[in-house]
């Protein structure tokens, strides 16, 4: 007979509704509502301090916050881009760009942790997408949810598997392990459908664009870039370079060896040294210079003393008491006064046509300077400006050290699949090679992190924690499958509907625990003195159970780290996630007992 439910559990069945209703009908941001719902249980003792606090030390939170480090590095060099250049192209449509997504990510993820997959594919992504000019919230719930359906495909994709293999070879012996594609028998299947599922109906997720669209600034900058002698982009015409269609940027012309080439056609081949003028917006600018062999054609910034790698772009807006107004920049001597190199002057909202140097300074201009990545600071109260603010991301790509970022990336990878290292290992030796390797900076790497990402992770521990330790987890599961009687195969679609919900409220590893052990009871208890039942097909109904974490942002991490990226809401992932969950669900109830019998 069940027992009543404890205060505990009602206390946590309440505190979960209360967040759940928060995030589905506001737009509290997500970190703040999960920890005012762990606070609620804290203050109410229903989880203790050490529970809390083992969240922070959970590896998969760590893992994930050292992962942004090892992201800076490679997205530092530019490495990524160009690998995302040579594999995603120039979609036609968005399903065309999601059906570049999902199956190489899918792929991946098969063979390595997802995590790592979504964290180093986050920020490509979103530049991709910018200058395809692609809502980003139309693809990063396809990139989480195919790197969840690649995990389910091998032993080491995901940790759940890993965690039930676990437990199973505790149970049973060495002996009763799966094997490396065991799983692939019932999770490509649900791959190929989810994925088939994801390009069909992929074009009802939100189009979430910023409030601020970047194409309605005020500020046209008119900039020179100069194609560098060996570069890669010699002998490439203008669109196969990828520089006809940039978002905000338009090239004006081309001036090569003193003959100005207007109205440049996308067919015209770039040479060495070719001077290329382009007029748009600062972001623009900012993607400009992460081409690789493009480099400013102004030859002031090979003369500042700041090494490339520790500058950035700044904004600044001339002040009437600035000494230089009414003199050219050259007569001015910019550069040596201020330690600073023009890239670019806008007037008024209006382009100036003229040659950096012979342009005429008045009070109002907006200067885009490379300096200093102190310049800001140095000079936000300097009368000479009224105005100084660094511009984001807009360090110099270390495109030298590209080859560099991509061979930490691709050991640690090894040395996970291999089973050499734990994630957490290999992923703190990665961070580490980054900023000794100079792919990235101790600071940009800590700027990566993104805090908000973690403190979800940790609440969100928090509140699988109590949904276990309240008895709320168990008291629920139990009184369901008490409901199927003793027919095998309902309680296996029961089990694995059960977990499936469980992995969407608390996490995928704790509702996997949870289930197991009930898992090998129900067999135990179905099996009689003349017919045994196998546990191993209720088994692995808790493994495709708990790798379907698709209904909620709070059930997986890389949910998580996509849905302020993406700019979701809760009811998002409810509306493409519950029926690729009842897709999953139905595929692996269909096909289980077919493989593993009764």
């Amino acid at each position: 007979m069940l027992s009543a439910m404890s205060a505990d559990a009602w206390l946590t069945f309440g505190v979960l509704a209360g967040v759940m209703a928060l995030l589905m009908f506001t737009r509290s941001a997500p970190y703040l509502v999960l920890l005012g719902g762990v606070a609620v249980l804290l203050t109410f003792r229903v989880i203790s301090e050490a529970d809390l606090l083992a969240g922070l030390a959970n590896p998969g939170m760590v893992t994930v916050g050292l992962l942004f480090a090892v992201v800076s590095g490679v997205r530092e060099t530019g490495a990524m881009n160009w690998v995302a250049a040579r594999l995603l192209g120039r979609p036609r449509s968005v399903t065309s760009a999601q059906f570049r997504i999902v199956g190489p990510v899918a792929f991946l993820s098969a063979f390595m942790s997802n995590t790592p997959v979504v964290a180093v594919m986050l920020p490509v992504l979103h530049d991709w997408a910018r200058k395809q000019q692609i809502s980003v919230s139309k693809l990063l719930i396809p990139l989480s949810y195919a790197s969840i359906l690649g995990g389910a495909c091998t032993l080491i994709g995901t940790s759940t598997v890993l965690v039930v293999n676990g437990l199973i070879i505790s149970e049973f012996g060495p002996d009763a392990g799966l094997g490396m594609f065991e799983i692939a028998n019932v999770g490509l299947p649900c791959a190929v459908l989810g994925i088939g599922y994801l390009l069909l109906f992929g074009r009802f997720l939100p189009d979430r664009r910023p409030v601020l669209n970047p194409d309605d600034d005020a500020r046209e900058y008119v900039v020179e870039m100069l194609v560098e002698d060996g570069s890669a982009l010699a002998g490439v015409s203008i669109e196969a370079a990828g520089l006809r269609h940039l978002p905000g940027l338009y090239l004006v012309e081309i001036d090569r060896d003193g003959q100005v080439l207007p109205a440049v056609s996308s067919s015209v081949v770039l040479r060495e040294r070719d001077r290329l003028v382009f007029a748009g917006i600062v972001e623009s600018v900012v993607d400009l210079r992460r081409f690789r062999g493009l480099v400013p054609a102004t030859d002031q910034i090979f003369k500042l003393d700041a090494s490339r790698s520790n500058r950035s772009l700044v904004e600044a807006v001339v002040s009437s008491a600035c000494p230089i107004v009414g003199m050219t920049i050259r007569a001015g001597q910019f550069r040596t006064r201020y330690n600073a190199a023009v890239i670019a002057l806008a007037r008024n909202g209006r382009r100036v046509n003229q040659k950096i140097g012979d342009i005429v300074l008045q009070a109002g201009d907006t200067l885009l300077l490379e300096a200093r990545a102190s310049f800001a600071e140095q000079h936000r109260n300097s009368r000479d400006f009224f105005l100084v603010s660094q511009v984001e991301d807009s360090a110099p790509t270390r495109h030298e050290r590209s080859w560099i970022s991509l061979v930490v990336l691709a050991t640690m990878v090894l040395a996970v699949t291999s089973g050499a290292l734990s994630m957490l290992n290999a992923s703190m030796l990665a961070a580490a090679a980054m900023i000794l390797t100079r792919c990235t900076s101790a600071a940009a790497a800590l700027r990566s992190v993104d805090f908000q990402v973690l403190l979800v992770i940790v609440a969100a521990f928090g509140i699988g924690r109590a949904m276990q330790t309240s008895g709320a987890a168990e008291w629920m599961t139990l009184r369901l499958v008490l409901l199927a009687g003793e027919d095998p195969l309902l309680i296996l679609a029961i089990l694995c509907g059960l977990t499936m919900v469980f992995t969407n409220v608390i996490n995928s590893n704790a509702a996997a625990v949870l289930m197991f052990p009930i898992a090998i009871s129900t067999a135990s208890t179905l099996s009689s003195p003349e017919v045994a039942i196998s546990p191993l097909p209720f088994v692995i109904a808790i493994i495709m159970g708990a790798a379907s974490s698709f209904a909620t942002p709070i059930g997986y991490q890389t949910n998580l780290m996509v849905m302020g990226p993406g700019g979701y809401r809760f009811g998002d992932f409810l509306k493409i996630g519950v029926p690729l969950s009842l897709l999953v669900w139905g595929t692996s109830v269909l096909l289980i007992p077919r493989i593993w019998p009764f």
